[in-house]
């Protein structure tokens, strides 16, 4: 059996460990990185290390300040990165290669990879990811597979709408999963087709079953020029896929769906005066009200922008909508229900905002303000979806 070692990049409040420990008690978290930039107070770190304690005086920096040799070894890598300009640039001296753009998250995972050799890594983005930029469609997630390829690793992918697997949130998710090729697992999958792996036997077909795929489509990538890539490259990913030494499967799977839990499931019954709605009432009907504006661009062209009703009030029967860092604003996403016991319209709690992202009651009742745990909730993932992916995971360790 592999020794369940894991390093959290981007940790936030603690999801990625959360959801693993709730797999398995056997899971150790070795390190974590947790930084907000341009933020005076630490927040999400603060949390984290209220729950789990911390491990060294370099989890709460700028990771691209830290030495990545010195993390401690690990077998799983696990981090929720921020969808970026993943574009590179020939550096100004030549026999370093390429670079990234300075702030630019992925070359911190990519580092980290190159020092630490870890064998399996788990990582979450925005579904948008797989289509990213809009002028290059592919182009950014292609250079993810790329580097990916260059450093030994297959890499599966798959977005996942939380509700569709039985949690409480509409939550669409692109989740990767990649494994260097000298693992045990990747010895399974030698001769394995890209029709099997992605129908039934692949890592995302056994955490989240498909009823149905469309045709599958391939492409090669030269993941030996990264800088062509980047300038170049462009492809219609789908929502599942796989990649091996540069070449690449994509498919629309169909989700075989197991029942949500309704928003009515987690409210509370008590709720205090300030969450409920009153002067901004109105304010919340015309956001979220279907509208046509007629705009005028910088260049003097007139165009009208329209947008459709956003529910009003969000059904208690349905799962919430994806949950985003402005939740409790003034604002067109912000979830507005009618209390089951008061019927008057207001808010979610902060709890409940965490019983929708599946983390237990409190979890962010740290010590931060009450917009900061709605933003650290924003930021979050869905917890259940994570244990899944453990309960996968716990059986590829064991025959590692």
């Amino acid at each position: 059996m592999c020794r369940k070692t894991i390093c959290e990049l981007f940790a936030g409040v603690g999801g990625f460990r959360l959801g693993l420990e709730h797999s398995s008690k056997d899971w150790k978290t070795v390190w974590f990185s947790q930084w907000e930039p341009g933020k005076k107070n630490q927040w999400a770190h603060d949390c984290y290390v209220k729950h789990f304690g911390d491990v060294d005086e370099f989890t709460g920096i700028d990771i691209s300040l830290v030495d990545k040799n010195r993390i401690p070894n690990h077998n799983l890598l696990v981090g929720g990165f921020p969808c970026q300009d993943y574009s590179v640039a020939h550096s100004l001296n030549g026999e370093k290669g390429i670079e990234g753009k300075k702030g630019v998250l992925w070359w911190q995972i990519r580092d980290t990879l190159i020092a630490k050799k870890t064998p399996f890594v788990l990582l979450e983005n925005v579904d948008r990811l797989l289509k990213s930029p809009s002028k290059q469609r592919g182009r950014d997630f292609g250079i993810i597979l790329a580097c990916f390829a260059e450093l030994g690793y297959c890499v599966e992918w798959r977005v996942v709408n939380a509700a569709e697997y039985g949690a409480a949130q509409r939550r669409r998710r692109t989740f990767i999963f990649a494994y260097s090729n000298k693992t045990h697992y990747a010895g399974n999958f030698k001769n394995l087709d890209a029709e099997s792996l992605l129908s039934t036997s692949g890592f995302f077909a056994t955490a989240f079953p498909i009823m149905q795929k469309e045709k599958i489509e391939s492409c090669s990538i030269d993941y030996s020029d990264i800088q062509k890539i980047s300038d170049t490259f462009a492809f219609s990913f789908k929502n599942a896929g796989f990649m091996k030494d540069g070449q690449i499967y994509t498919t629309e799977v169909t989700a075989k769906s197991e029942n949500p839990i309704p928003l009515k499931n987690l409210v509370e019954s008590d709720v205090a005066e300030n969450f409920y709605l009153t002067t901004s009432l109105e304010k919340f009907k015309y956001l979220k009200g279907a509208k046509k504006i007629e705009r005028t661009a910088k260049t003097g062209f007139k165009y009208t922008f329209s947008e459709g009703p956003v529910a009003f009030p969000d059904s208690l029967e349905l799962p919430a909508r994806t949950m985003l860092t402005s939740e409790a604003t003034v604002n067109r996403s912000t979830h507005v229900i009618q209390d089951p016991v008061t019927k008057r319209l207001r808010l979610i709690t902060p709890l409940e905002a965490e019983r929708i992202q599946g983390f237990d009651d409190n979890w962010t009742n740290t010590g931060m303000p009450q917009k900061f745990r709605y933003f650290c909730m924003g930021n979050a993932l869905v917890v259940p979806m994570i244990t899944r992916m453990g309960n996968v995971l716990n059986k590829i360790f064991d025959e590692e």
